[in-house]
This record gives structure tokens, sequence and C-alpha cells, in this order.
């Protein structure tokens, strides 16, 4: 015959029973409420709203997020555009209705102020116009290179004669290209390049001038021009006709572009919009925080 169990053994069975089914609620309700601070923190994101500044955003500066991360983000926070990346890439990109602002190029190494890279850097362009172009895209990067002992006059020359060799057929195409000025101060790997040969804004813009086309423009990068110059917004006012693309971060850390850095992005985007432009302007900061919490900071900041 079954005997029943002692007191003090149903109470501990009670009381087991009761701990475990606890531990189950209180996990049960960690979960809501995890699930709700992920929801909560969804919304919290800023969509843009304004469309007076067309936002685009950099990749290499949000890794370890996937390209395919960064378009989702992307369409989250109403960008309608994932920038500086290659044609192999333009597909992903059109699956997610985002275009390429600014398509990469021959990289920063090697440009037109050497008259000996013209030849390597002009072939990677044309193959990149080509793809931009059929793309649907507006334009393309390019760099000027290293000084390397160039004289101002003779890396110019150099410039002009290189770019107007691809002018023709950046016009033929549609497609613009655009020179970027980069700061040649900062010695700490991609937040300045030191010895660049256009890393002054005022040069970059002689040069555009020279070659005397309405598609070869400046990438004015704010941050470089505040490094190198300040002075910010009435420098792109002054130079608002040969300016093709704007890129962002804060400086001096190339981080977020915030109120713990020197410059003020929301009236340099009304500066902006005040002149008339109607390209992209690509957020290219390295994030220190949540990289979507910061990166939707940035664009309610240029959503002016």
């Amino acid at each position: 015959m079954q005997t029943a169990p002692k007191p003090e053994m149903n109470s501990h069975a009670w009381s087991r029973r009761r701990l475990i089914g606890g531990v189950a609620a209180l996990g049960t309700a960690g979960m809501v409420a995890a699930g709700a601070r992920g929801r909560a923190a969804e919304t919290e994101l800023y969509r843009a709203k304004n469309n007076r500044v067309r936002q685009s955003v950099v990749p290499w500066c949000f890794k370890p997020m996937t390209l395919d991360e960064l378009c989702v983000l992307a369409v989250r926070l109403g960008l309608p555009s994932v920038e500086l990346t290659t044609p192999n890439n333009f597909p992903l990109l059109k699956k997610h209705g985002l275009v390429c602002a600014l398509t990469g190029s021959h990289g920063f190494a090697k440009g037109f102020a050497h008259g000996e890279e013209h030849a390597e850097c002009l072939k990677v362009l044309r193959e990149r116009i080509d793809a931009t172009a059929a793309a649907g895209f507006p334009s393309v990067i390019t760099f000027s290179g290293f000084r390397r002992g160039l004289s101002d006059e003779v890396g110019t020359k150099n410039m002009v004669e290189g770019l107007k060799k691809i002018a023709g057929y950046a016009e033929e195409k549609k497609v613009t290209l655009c020179l970027e000025m980069l700061n040649s101060k900062d010695k700490v790997e991609m937040k300045g390049h030191p010895d660049y040969f256009c890393d002054d804004i005022d040069r970059a813009v002689e040069i555009c001038r020279l070659v005397g086309s309405e598609r070869v423009k400046v990438l004015f990068d704010i941050y470089h021009v505040q490094i190198m110059h300040g002075d910010v917004i009435r420098r792109l006012q002054q130079h608002k006709d040969w300016i093709g693309h704007y890129h962002t971060a804060g400086v001096p850390g190339r981080n977020e572009i915030d109120d713990t850095q020197e410059v003020n992005y929301g009236p340099i985007m009304r500066a902006i919009v005040a002149t008339g432009y109607q390209g992209f302007v690509g957020q290219e900061f390295i994030p220190l925080r949540d990289k979507a919490a910061s990166l939707s900071e940035a664009v309610r900041i240029c959503d002016v």
C-alpha cells in the first residue's frame, strides 16, 4: 500500500513548484520587456521627413554592418542612398529601392596630380562612369593622389590635363565627377591623409574651374574643410556653383556629428539648402556609440 508523503515533502515539492513557476514567469516577463524595449528602440529611430536635404550613408565607417544591413537601416531612416560602393553592389541597392549617390573609383592613393597615374585612373573612371550611367545614378568620385614633392603649379597642371581627358566622356554620359578634398593634418588612418595634393578647397575648386566642365566638381567634405580651413558656411556659399557632393563627420575625431564636437551641422545644412543645392549629403562619420542610433541622430540633425 502506498503511503502518503510526509508533510515536509509536500511542503518542499509545493515550494519548488512555486519557485520554478516564478522563474518561468519572470523569464516570460523579461522576454516581453526585452521585446518591448526592442520595439521601442525601433520606434525611436528618426525617419527623415523634410526632404530638403537628400541624405546618404557611406558603408566603410559603419562596419562590421554588412551592406545589406546598412541598406535596411537606410530605408528605415528614410534615406534614398547608400554610396561609395562599386557597381557589383548596385543590384542589392536597387533591391532595397536605393540609389548610389556617389560611385567608388580608383581610391585616393593614386590620382591626377601625377601624369604617370593618369592612364590607370582614366581606365577605372571610364568603367565606373559607364556602370553609373547604366544604373541611372548621378556621380563618381575621383582624387588627386599624393603630392610626393610636386609643387602646386606642376600638380595643378597635371590635374587639369588629366581631368580634361575624361570630362567630355562624363558630359556625354551625364555623370558628374566629384574631386574630393582631404585634410593633410591628421595623421590617424582614415581621419587624415598627410601629403595629399588636394588638401585645400580653394585649390580643388580652381582645378575644376580650369577644367571648365559642368560635369567636374568638388566633393566638399565638411569634416576635411573644417580641419584645414574652418569658415565652412562662407566657403560653401563662395564655391556653391562647383560643389557636386557633400560629406559629414564630427571634428576633430571624425565621429558623431552631435554636440560633443565643434561643428554645428544644423546651420550648415540650412546654408546648403539656401544655396539651391540639389545633390546628396553623405554621412561619413565613424560612430563611437550604437551605429543605428548614431546614424538616426545624424539624420535628424541634418533633416532641416
